[in-house]
């Protein structure tokens, strides 16, 4: 273990599961110098995950989602300054402004300010009843309107929209989604596996309107219908709004630190030690766009494992190690009965083919991505619990498959 021996106070602006991640490996890594985590919300440190999944489905309370009480942050030496938000940074004075206006100085910063909601700017986008899902009060918020069993209108057939959805159906709403693509999830995981999860909420007695966008919000004191591109007016007394997220670069930005154009992929740009462009300023979480050293080019990734795993490697890169971030990205779903995993990542406008394993009609399959050369970009498993570590190490792996062998299941991972 290399330790820093001029790194006196350490900053990291964001509360987040990065951020918290990143303290709590700064001590165990034998750091004894200051450590202040700045937060713009007052919850301690959480993690997301369960805001769309558990909480929603009222199986859990958000504060089960704290990484740790308060009292571990005191027996750990950690400043917490929550409720507060870092307006400007100055990497020459080696200093952060607060909305108080004092300063903080700093020896290293982490930046781990993740991301935020992207709203929709359509008439009636501020009536009340209409909730975006990003942090515990909005996922509480949501949860007891759920309880009233209200029509329920999702806008968005992504990861947040379909749990979302999905937990209203298990709730006993009536619901319906709205989506501009062909089908659910089509950014992400193209036509044909999208379909499947389409299918799913079909399945459960979800109304799908895809190629279908959204126009106006009606309604005077509180949203009562969802005018769509069609000229239909879907009745809703409850709007789930799940379009996307904005990284949070403004600060990096604005102090001059390299940030990639939205065409780009957005984010702060980092080396694989997750440095940005400037000395002693590092990134981790949503915000990181990193050089990826085993897929040789720059990834950036908005889920809870490269959150958890970019804090760790920041933490040791701050101290000195030599660090290559190579984690190979992952994120998981549970809507209904299905439970998902799925690792890789297929950049966008490649070209690809898409391998199934297994009868998707069983509610057990795996499905695979694979490149021009055949070799696996990605792949997720449905309800094949296990199977996750054997996809990840044919990605790692980086060698040539024979697709017929990868979609037969009488042929072990290892040996295809």
């Amino acid at each position: 273990m290399s330790l820093m021996s001029d790194a006196q106070r350490i900053v990291i602006v964001g509360a987040s599961l990065a951020g918290a991640t990143a303290a709590e490996t700064l001590r165990s890594e034998g750091f004894t110098g200051e450590i202040v985590l700045i937060g713009a919300e007052n919850e301690l440190p959480y993690e997301r995950p369960p805001l769309s999944k558990g909480v929603l489905l009222g199986k859990d309370q958000t504060g089960v989602t704290q990484l740790h009480d308060r009292q571990w942050y005191e027996d750990n030496s950690i400043e917490l300054r929550l409720g507060t938000t870092a307006t400007a940074l100055d990497p020459s004075a080696h200093t952060v402004t607060l909305d108080d206006g004092s300063t903080v100085g700093y020896d290293e910063l982490l930046i781990a300010t993740g991301s935020r909601v992207r709203r929709l700017d359509v008439p009636g986008g501020d009536l009340p009843g209409i909730h975006y899902l990003r942090t515990a009060g909005e996922s509480q918020a949501l949860t007891d309107a759920y309880a009233a069993k209200p029509r329920v209108v999702v806008v968005g057939a992504g990861w947040i929209g379909l749990e979302a959805g999905s937990a209203a159906r298990e709730r006993g709403c009536e619901v319906t989604v709205i989506e501009p693509q062909s089908t659910a999830l089509a950014g992400v995981l193209g036509e044909q596996v999208g379909e499947l999860f389409a299918e799913l909420h079909r399945q459960h007695g979800v109304r799908l309107l895809f190629e279908t966008g959204v126009e106006a919000f009606e309604g005077s004191d509180h949203v009562t219908g969802v005018r769509t591109s069609t000229g239909e007016v879907v009745p809703a007394e409850l709007v789930i709004v799940g379009v996307g997220v904005h990284p949070n670069t403004e600060l990096a930005e604005a102090a001059g630190i390299e940030v990639a154009a939205r065409e780009d992929g957005a984010g702060i740009v980092t080396g694989s030690h997750l440095q940005s462009s400037v000395a002693n300023v590092f990134a981790a979480g949503d915000i990181a766009r990193w050089d990826h050293p085993l897929f040789g080019r720059f990834v950036r990734v908005e889920h809870w494992q490269n959150a958890k795993d970019s804090g760790v490697a920041a933490a040791k890169a701050m101290l000195g190690q030599d660090v290559q971030y190579d984690s190979i990205p992952f994120f998981f779903t549970d809507q209904y009965d299905l439970g998902m995993e799925y690792a890789g990542d297929v950049p966008r406008g490649t070209s690809y083919q898409v391998v199934l394993r297994g009868d998707p009609g069983s509610g057990a399959y795996l499905a695979f991505w694979l490149d021009d050369e055949n070799h696996v970009l990605a792949g997720m498993h449905v309800n094949t619990w296990g199977a996750i570590d054997g996809v990840q190490e044919l990605i790692r792996s980086g060698r040539t498959v024979d697709p017929a062998r990868l979609a037969d299941p009488g042929v072990e991972l290892a040996e295809v």
